[in-house]
């Protein structure tokens, strides 16, 4: 069986739900039945999410609806 990593290790993502469009770093994957789980880190805190959640690039326009 091959399994598909979308993000890197240590890649920077953001989360397509954040209001502060924060970087976050990509460090680790958890493979599950049926998806996987990626753990972000931003600053000290860790959480874990779904590919879906994630995206490459900076949604600019959160920023300027944040403002």
């Amino acid at each position: 069986m091959l399994i598909e990593i979308k993000y890197e290790i240590g890649q920077i993502v953001y989360l397509k739900t954040d209001e502060d469009q924060k970087e976050r770093m990509v460090m680790g994957a958890r493979v599950l039945p049926g998806h996987i789980m990626y753990t972000l880190t931003c600053g000290t805190q860790e959480t874990d999410h779904y590919d879906i959640e994630i995206s490459e690039q900076i949604d600019e326009s959160k920023l300027l609806d944040h403002e």
